[in-house]
């Protein structure tokens, strides 16, 4: 047999435990909020390491490059006027690169120049995509 007594203090129990059941509102947007920086730190990390790959990829493009006109110009005795001589096919070999491989990471052509009699620079306008800034990417 129960007493008035104890059926009130199990129905406080109850209210108590159904309060207690669910989160609160400052809980959830507590997880919202710790959700929010951690998705905005891996799109930082993930953007500069994108970034990073397509400078890398480039640098290995202009070594190609490089390697090509020095082929170039143990074959014929002179250097390149233009890189896209080396796409040329002689009587003797394919050409050295393929055209579409005469683009940087981000799709623009490279350039090349000779700087001396025996020094060349190819050059790649980097991530802005301008030639002549900071950001280029020179063998």
């Amino acid at each position: 047999m129960t007493t008035g007594g104890q059926v009130m203090n199990e129905t406080k129990r109850e209210q108590r435990d159904r309060r207690r059941a669910g989160f609160t509102l400052i809980e959830i947007m507590l997880v919202v909020v710790i959700i929010g920086v951690l998705a905005a730190v891996v799109a930082v990390n993930t953007t500069w390491q994108g970034k990073m790959a397509r400078i890398n990829a480039t640098r290995a493009s202009i070594q190609n490059i490089g390697t090509a006109v020095q082929l170039y110009e143990q074959e014929s005795g002179r250097w390149p006027t233009s890189l896209g001589e080396l796409t040329v096919a002689t009587q003797h070999r394919p050409g050295l690169l393929q055209a579409n491989n005469l683009k940087d990471s981000w799709g623009v052509d490279f350039q090349f120049k000779m700087k001396n009699e025996f020094e060349y620079e190819i050059r790649s306008a980097g991530p802005d995509g301008q030639m002549g800034t900071e950001d280029d990417v020179t063998n």
